[in-house]
């Protein structure tokens, strides 16, 4: 399994918009054969910082979901909301194993 761990910072005025965006991508990844851990949004510190985590089985399901990703109409309307929203200025991607019992 690998999860990814993404670090985004956000436009501070605009994270009701991120939210949105947020909820729309959690069943995608679902539908596309990953498990989303969820998005976890500013509340306490820092008012534009936000994470989310997703796995894939390996890294290979996650570059199938990428490439799929450029041909699904849901992903393209979803990142299209986004440009007009501008509520991310940017993020940061990694790559993580879990280590379980």
């Amino acid at each position: 399994m690998v999860t990814c761990y993404v670090k985004y910072i956000l436009d501070s005025y605009k994270v009701p918009e991120f939210e949105t965006y947020a909820k729309r991508w959690i069943p995608i990844v679902t539908r596309m054969g990953g498990t989303h851990h969820g998005y976890f949004l500013p509340h306490e510190g820092a008012s534009n910082v936000a994470y989310a985590l997703f796995s894939f089985p390996s890294l290979a399901d996650y570059e199938d979901y990428r490439k799929r990703m450029a041909d699904d109409p849901e992903c393209q309307e979803v990142f299209e909301m986004e440009v007009r929203n501008r509520s991310i200025i940017s993020y940061e991607r990694s790559f993580m194993r879990p280590v379980l019992e």
